[in-house]
């Protein structure tokens, strides 16, 4: 039995039964070690070698609590979202204008988050939470939210080769397929990834339209009491609640850092008064607690990764693919397919699937015929497979940040299983649709 199928099968079997997602990562490590032949003792030993990994994640989650919550008492948010409870007000929840502005919003301020200004999921604890009792106002379903962030999370960096998509494309996905024998020159990885990432359209359409199109009714005080509904806020604290966010964006990009960036905006925040200093270590806690759960799903996250590659079993996976394949072309790109599903659904990243996969794909993918393109478009979509949909994924945790900061929105059944019956199917459907046409 593979160490890898048991470790995830086993944390998302967990989660489903709704088992907190750090017990079920640190079981599914442990008995995945275990079968793995590390033994307990070298479980622990990997999964704590892994730790730190997830650190640097976790802390900037934290930091951009405090900040988001520094933000909402300043009112900027709220200010912004006074305008659309104004509509609200006067049209109740029947404003499927509003509606859909809102959910056009949230998308594009996603996709813009991968290339325009690639701050990833940063935006979301600043954006999404003050927003909420305005989406409840509606009665939109969060679980459409949460789909329509995902989207813009994942396609843009699998399609668009720009921003954080130049990163996936060009520097890791094009570079493993070079490395491992298929010459990609004058390759189009545009082209290659175009019909993957129109099943992510598909999935979102589907979504949209079919499955949360629906109302769907919340708590409204849980929300006013964690989202201080009723924060004052006058032109002082609104210029300086803009020029803080400003900063913390220009910061980050600078430095490359979410740390330092929310920091420094946390600190504008404090020094103008906007923030008063016998308040700050409060708020500063209030934030990071907001965030805590999911800063440490993914250093378990991290730990996880970390032994199911000292087992050594994900390159056996990996052979054992191959060896099922033999001369079939539509059998080997299925299973191709469903191996990058597993391997990314449990190291949680698509960046670091690609180089695992790659090199025995790549030349299996010659073996058996498949075009260059056809080979770029497989192992691209094998590694993308799984980033919606993984319990471990900053594309589903940054998703349930935003939603659940009144605990209304729970990040398995509500952001997990949403996103991979919308995202993982399809992309496997046309994925291999993809590696047989091209």
């Amino acid at each position: 039995m593979n160490a890898v199928i048991v470790a995830v099968s086993l944390m998302l079997a967990l989660s489903l039964m709704r088992v907190h997602v750090v017990v079920a990562l640190i079981l599914g490590a442990l008995v995945g070690g275990l079968v793995g032949g590390l033994g307990l003792e070298g479980s622990l030993q990997a999964f704590n070698s892994g730790l730190g990994g997830g650190a640097t994640v976790a802390l900037s989650y934290a930091l951009l609590g405090a900040f988001a919550v520094a933000i909402a008492k300043s009112g900027l948010a709220h200010a912004l979202a006074d305008r659309a409870l104004a509509l609200v007000g006067r049209q109740g929840s029947e404003n499927s204008g509003l509606k859909w502005l809102l959910l056009g919003l949230l998308l594009a301020v996603a996709v813009a988050s991968q290339n325009v200004l690639p701050i990833h999921i940063a935006f979301i604890p600043l954006l999404v939470p003050p927003l909420l009792y305005v989406l409840t106002r509606l009665r939109i379903d969060r679980r459409l939210v949460a789909c329509v962030l995902t989207f813009g999370l994942v396609t843009p960096y699998m399609f668009l080769p720009v921003g954080f998509g130049s990163i996936f494309l060009n520097e890791i996905l094009l570079a493993n397929v070079a490395k491992n024998g298929v010459a990609v020159d004058g390759l189009s990885a545009l082209h290659a990834m175009a019909i993957p990432a129109l099943g992510m359209l598909c999935g979102l359409l589907v979504a949209v339209l079919f499955s949360y199109r629906g109302k769907r009714d919340y708590d409204l005080q849980r929300i006013a009491q964690v989202e201080r509904a009723g924060a004052r806020y006058s032109r002082a604290t609104l210029l300086v609640a803009g020029v803080a966010v400003a900063l913390a964006f220009v910061v980050q990009l600078w430095l490359d850092s979410m740390i330092v960036g929310a920091l420094a905006g946390f600190l504008v925040f404090s020094l103008s008064g906007v923030v008063r200093w016998r308040e700050a270590d409060d708020l500063f806690t209030e934030g990071m607690k907001m965030m805590a759960t999911i800063g440490f799903i993914m250093i378990a996250a991290a730990g996880f990764a970390e032994v199911l590659k000292a087992t050594g079993q994900v390159q056996s996976l990996v052979d054992a693919a191959a060896g099922w394949i033999g001369n079939s072309k539509a059998l080997g790109a299925l299973l191709m397919l469903l191996v990058g599903l597993l391997v990314t659904m449990g190291i949680g990243s698509s960046f670091s699937t690609v180089p695992i996969i790659a090199a025995i794909f790549v030349p299996l993918g010659v073996q058996l015929g498949f075009s260059p393109l056809a080979i770029v478009s497989i192992v691209g979509t094998a590694g993308a497979l799984g980033d919606a949909g993984s319990p471990a994924s900053d594309s589903t945790l940054g998703p349930t940040s935003g939603l659940n900061v009144d605990g209304q929105h729970n990040h398995i059944w509500d952001t997990v299983v949403p996103t991979f019956l919308h995202y993982n199917l399809p992309l496997l459907a046309f994925g291999w649709l993809a590696a047989m046409t091209l």
